[in-house]
C-alpha cells in the first residue's frame, strides 16, 4: 500500500510530517491494506495564519483493488488529530465497504 502525502502552502510538507502521517494511515489500516493499492493524503489549513477550532482538514482517498476510491474528511485543530481521525473513518468505510461487497458474492445466485 502506497501513501501519498500532499499539503497546502499553509503547512509545511517536510517529511518527518509525511512519516508520521504515513505511520498513522498504516497503522490505522493494517487490517484491510491487502485491498488497498493507494492511500492519497491532502492536508490543509483553511484558516491560514490565523488559528481556530477544527481548521486542519485531512481529506484520504482510499484506491481499492477493482472498486473506485472511497474518500473521507476530518476536521481538528491539529494536523496528527485530523489524520488519526480520518485514518479512522477510512478505516471503518473500507471494512463497511469490504463486507458489503463479501454478502453480495456470496448472495449472488448467478454462475461464474
Amino acid at each position: 500500500m502506497q501513501v501519498h502525502v500532499n499539503t497546502d502552502h499553509h503547512i509545511a510538507g517536510h517529511e518527518p510530517l509525511a512519516n508520521f502521517i504515513r505511520g498513522t494511515v498504516q497503522h490505522a489500516l493494517s487490517h484491510v491494506s491487502d485491498h488497498i493499492t493507494r492511500v492519497d493524503v491532502h492536508l490543509s489549513d483553511e484558516n491560514g495564519k490565523k488559528h481556530g477550532p477544527d481548521d486542519k482538514r485531512c481529506v484520504m482517498e482510499a484506491h481499492l483493488q477493482g472498486h473506485q476510491p472511497l474518500a473521507v474528511t476530518h476536521h481538528a485543530e491539529t494536523v496528527g488529530e485530523a489524520a488519526d481521525g480520518a485514518a479512522g473513518e477510512l478505516a471503518r468505510l473500507i471494512g463497511k465497504t469490504l463486507a458489503r461487497l463479501q454478502d453480495q458474492r456470496r448472495s449472488r445466485t448467478d454462475p461464474r
